[in-house]
C-alpha cells in the first residue's frame, strides 16, 4: 500500500461514530434547565465538503475560506466586506493577521490576499497537499505539508526565506497538523509524536521534544502523529499525539512540565487553568495545566466525531457530526446546553470571538453564538 493509501487508512480512523460501518453515535443526552445560547449571526462562505475549514478573527474582521472562495465579514453583524473566487480548490483553512490572508490548496498552491480589499498579492508553490491554515508571523507566511515539510514565504513577496524538512514517515494521519507562532517561534508537530520549535528568522531547530514515542506490533499501531496545531499559552506549549499521549512543555526551552497516557483525537487546547482534549472514544476530558491530572471526564458524546474543544468564560464548547455545538461546564464537564446549526458537521475546533464564539460547518455555514 503506498503512502497516500496508508494515510487515507490511518485517517479513517479519525471519523470513527459518523460513518455508517463505525460505532453507533450517542444519543443527544437530555438537558434539564438548559441555558439559552444567543445566535448574534450567521452566513454562509460556500461549502468545504470534508475539509478541516475554520474561520479566524482578526480585529473587527472574521475571515474564512470555502473549498472555491475566501471571505471577509464583519465581525459584529457577520455582514461581508469582500468574497474572492480563486479559480482553485483550496483545502485547508485560513490564516490572517492585520494586513494578510492565507489559504493553500490540495495541489501545493499559497496564494496571499490583501486584507483590507481581498485582492489578490502573490502565489507560492509547496510540495505537496496543505490540509491545515497558514500561520503568519515575523513577516512571514508558514505553509506545513503533508509530507512533513514547513516552507516560509516572505508575506509582502511571496519568495521562500527557508524550508524545513523531516524524513517522511510511511504512515501518517492525514489530518490538519498546523503551527502555532508565538514571539521568535513556529512550533509545529509532526509524525512518530515529535514537537519542534523553528526559529522564525531561519527555520532552525530551537528544540525538539517527544510528545508520544511509537509503539506497538503494526504499522498502524505504531502511529503516534502529533494532532493539530500546538497550544500555547504564556510560557508552555502542549499537544496530543494521535490515540497516544498529551504532554506540556517549557515553550523556551523544550523541557517537559507533563505528560498523560490519553488515547487523544484531537489537539489540545488551553485555558487559564485547564488543557482539554477529546478521546478516540469521544469522551471530552479537563486535565489540570499544572501536572496533567484528570479533573473532569465527559463521556455522553461518544463516537460524534467531536470538534476539539474550545474554553470560553465558564463553559468550554465542543461541536459534532450533526452541526450541534454542545456547551460543558468548565469545572464540571456537566452539560449547560447546545445549539443546532445547519445539520452539516463541524469538522474544526470553534474559533473565539471576544467573549462568543463562531463555528463554520461543512456546508458553509457560519453561526457566531454566545450564552
Amino acid at each position: 500500500m503506498n503512502r497516500l493509501a496508508l494515510a487515507f487508512a490511518a485517517a479513517a480512523a479519525l471519523m470513527a461514530g459518523c460513518g455508517s460501518s463505525g460505532p453507533k453515535p450517542a444519543d443527544l443526552p437530555s438537558l434539564e434547565n438548559p441555558r439559552p445560547v444567543r445566535l448574534l449571526w450567521s452566513s454562509n462562505v460556500g461549502e468545504g465538503k470534508r475539509y478541516a475549514f475554520a474561520p479566524a478573527l482578526v480585529g473587527d474582521s472574521v475571515y474564512a475560506a470555502s473549498r472555491a472562495t475566501v471571505s471577509r465579514l464583519d465581525s459584529g453583524k457577520g455582514e461581508a466586506r469582500w468574497r474572492a473566487e480563486l479559480g482553485l480548490k483550496l483545502s485547508g483553512a485560513v490564516g490572517a493577521d492585520e494586513r494578510t490572508v492565507a489559504v493553500a490548496t490540495e495541489e501545493g498552491e499559497v496564494v496571499a490576499l490583501d486584507a483590507e480589499s481581498g485582492k489578490e498579492r502573490w502565489r507560492a508553490r509547496v510540495s505537496t497537499e496543505v490540509l491545515a491554515p497558514p500561520a503568519l508571523g515575523a513577516g512571514l507566511v508558514l505553509v506545513r505539508t503533508i509530507d512533513n515539510r514547513v516552507f516560509a514565504f516572505g508575506v509582502e513577496d511571496g519568495k521562500r526565506r527557508w524550508v524545513y524538512q523531516r524524513a517522511p514517515a510511511s504512515l501518517v494521519v492525514r489530518g490538519a497538523a498546523g503551527m502555532t507562532v508565538a514571539g521568535a517561534l513556529a512550533f509545529a508537530g509532526f509524525s512518530g509524536g515529535r514537537l519542534v520549535a523553528l526559529a522564525l528568522d531561519n527555520g532552525a531547530v530551537r528544540w525538539e521534544a517527544s510528545v508520544a514515542v511509537p509503539k506497538g506490533a503494526t504499522e498502524l499501531e505504531r502511529v503516534a502523529d502529533v494532532i493539530g496545531e500546538p497550544a500555547v499559552q504564556g510560557s508552555e506549549v502542549c499537544a496530543a499525539a494521535y490515540r497516544a499521549r498529551v504532554a506540556c512543555f517549557d515553550a523556551a526551552s523544550g523541557r517537559q512540565l507533563w505528560t498523560r497516557e490519553l488515547a487523544a483525537l484531537s489537539a489540545v487546547t488551553l485555558d487559564a487553568r485547564y488543557a482539554f482534549v477529546v478521546d478516540e472514544q469521544g469522551a471530552v476530558h479537563a486535565l489540570d495545566r499544572t501536572n496533567g491530572q484528570s479533573v473532569w471526564k465527559q463521556d455522553r458524546l461518544a463516537h460524534r466525531a467531536l470538534s476539539a474543544p474550545l474554553a470560553r468564560g465558564d463553559a468550554v464548547a465542543v461541536a459534532d457530526y450533526q452541526g450541534y455545538v454542545h456547551f460543558l461546564a468548565r469545572d464540571s464537564g456537566a452539560f449547560i446546553t447546545r445549539r443546532e446549526t445547519d445539520g452539516a458537521a463541524v469538522r474544526a475546533a470553534p474559533a473565539p470571538l471576544g467573549s462568543a464564539l463562531v463555528v463554520q460547518t461543512e456546508n458553509g455555514g457560519l453561526f457566531a453564538l454566545a450564552l
